[in-house]
């Protein structure tokens, strides 16, 4: 080994990451703003109980892939997240593209997030935000207010992210802590408000579209409202635990966030949604807590929101920045955003990018946020698919192997297959939840620009030392990896003959084939 992939400079995080801080990351970043806004949506579209009933379903979906990331992050700690991944079990090209539509989906999440406080806010101050009207997008007037707002809080969130994972964790433990403290107290009150009946559940499901049909709704959009628990690998390297506790801090955040949804979708449900009063309401949540409990009830659910929009902001900013930094050290992105902040150690640039780029969405109105969801969901089922593909292939029947796993590997393959009726809803027109032609056109978009990214790369990433590459993403040389893997790697003439292939396949460009180093 040469010794100037010895001293590669990866640029290392600040292990500062406590396990509460974690779990509240992945939480905060599930629920965000969609368990207070959407509903109402969910309920005028699929009924109250089956809405429920499918988020429930698709909870226990996200499970089914998260025991691939659980175990992924157990076996092999190293950052990155599903870049690293992708990278050890496919190699360099499918992992960019992967983990391009991943940052996709995070960008998209922290623009909904920036545009669903504006949304708040003038639902709250219709005088003051209801002026300087700019123009009309989709049928949604489009006002300078709302546009300042969102900025505003966007840029508030870079310094935070830019100050360090400590800061935004401890933030994150705390807006979380607050979201659950009023999610209960508006739970309970509920059962005390003017216009609770059980009665108003009714009808459970959608007459149109029938039961099964108004569950698969719902369904299809649980990598949107789960989209967050994958924030836990990505900021792996900052961990100050165990690897080995990732999966159990998956799951709790994954249960504790399908509860919060059931719980507002129960609590909205029957506080009125037969009442003709309501309907057609922007906001039916809100409306219906304003009936019930005045504007204190009003005040003490915007508290939740804005909570809830806080938590999404600061963790996916900080995971989708940790992405571009795993991405920009490897160099498969530009190397500008692996730099860190001289002071705080952080991915400065990276989340000055992903600012940037989100900075748009305000100015797209409210009919964006429907387009925004679908993207979202895309891109990252495009990235739990290939995660649990890579756990498959990485985790083997063969008790010799020393990734010996066969609960993992079934998981994994069930995993793969969830994932991928997950793309089909969404990207086969047709379907029950297939994407919008806006969203399409935006996610084609995306596919142009991160090709441009790929070509300009290209052949920097072709000729790039495997060795040094594999030390880059994975902190571990072509040597150890293989040895991590495989039991008998240091003869590679006792591996069985697919695993040769395997290896080749994984750790080799097609111009290196020919060395004999390995």
């Amino acid at each position: 080994m040469n010794d100037k992939n010895r001293e590669i400079d990866r640029g290392d995080l600040k292990q500062n990451l406590s396990e509460k801080f974690v779990w509240a990351i992945a939480y905060g970043s599930c629920i965000g703003w969609g368990a207070f806004i959407l509903p109402g949506d969910w309920i005028k579209q699929s009924g109250p109980i089956a809405s429920a009933i499918g988020i429930v379903i698709g909870a226990l979906l996200m499970i089914l892939i998260a025991v691939s990331y659980g175990a992924l992050v157990e076996r092999f700690p190293v950052s990155g997240g599903a870049f690293a991944f992708s990278y050890l079990s496919f190699g360099r090209y499918v992992s960019f593209f992967s983990s391009w539509f991943l940052t996709f989906g995070y960008v998209c999440v922290v623009a909904l997030n920036a545009t669903a406080f504006s949304l708040l806010i003038k639902f709250l101050l219709p005088n003051i935000l209801n002026s300087g009207r700019l123009y009309t997008i989709a049928g949604w007037d489009v006002y300078i207010t709302e546009i300042v707002i969102a900025t505003v809080l966007l840029l508030v969130f870079m310094f935070i992210a830019i100050r360090g994972a400590s800061v935004s964790g401890t933030l994150q433990y705390y807006f979380c802590i607050a979201m659950v403290i009023v999610v209960v107290l508006m739970f309970v009150g509920s059962f005390f408000g003017n216009n609770f009946s059980l009665s108003n559940l009714q009808p459970l499901a959608s007459k149109e579209l029938g039961w099964f049909n108004s569950i698969i709704m719902i369904v299809a959009i649980a990598p949107w409202a789960y989209v967050g628990f994958d924030n836990i690998p990505q900021t792996a390297e900052e961990f100050n635990f165990s690897p080995n506790k990732t999966f159990k801090l998956i799951v709790y955040s994954l249960l504790a966030a399908a509860l919060t949804y059931v719980i507002m979708i129960l609590y909205t449900g029957w506080l009125g949604t037969n009442n003709a009063n309501f309907n057609g309401n922007l906001w039916l949540t809100g409306a219906e807590t304003q009936t019930a409990f005045g504007y204190i009830g009003l005040g003490v659910l915007a508290i939740a929101i804005i909570m809830g929009i806080f938590t999404g902001l600061n963790g996916f900013l900080m995971s989708s920045s940790r992405l571009l930094f795993s991405m920009g050290r490897a160099g498969v992105m530009p190397k500008a955003f692996s730099k860190l902040h001289p002071k705080y150690k952080t991915p400065y640039v990276a989340i000055i990018f992903l600012v940037a780029i989100t900075l748009i969405a305000p100015w797209l109105g409210r009919t964006a946020l429907t387009w925004i969801v679908d993207m979202s969901s895309t891109g990252v089922s495009i990235a739990y698919f290939i995660t649990c593909l890579s756990a498959a292939k990485l985790f083997s029947y063969n008790k010799q192997s020393n990734t010996y796993g066969p609960l993992y590997k079934t998981f994994a393959i069930l995993g793969s297959i969830v994932s991928f009726i997950f793309l089909l809803l969404l990207l086969v027109p047709g379907s029950p939840a297939s994407l919008s032609m806006p969203s399409y056109i935006a996610l084609g978009s995306w596919l142009v620009i991160g090709l441009i990214f790929f070509v300009v790369r290209y052949p920097k990433l072709k000729n790039m030392n495997n060795d040094e590459l594999s030390r880059l993403i994975l902190n571990q040389s072509e040597r150890e990896v293989k040895e991590m893997i495989y039991v008998n790697a240091r003869d590679e003439g006792e591996l069985p003959a697919i695993s040769r292939v395997l290896l080749l396949y994984t750790f080799t460009s097609p111009s290196e084939t020919r060395n004999d180093d390995f």
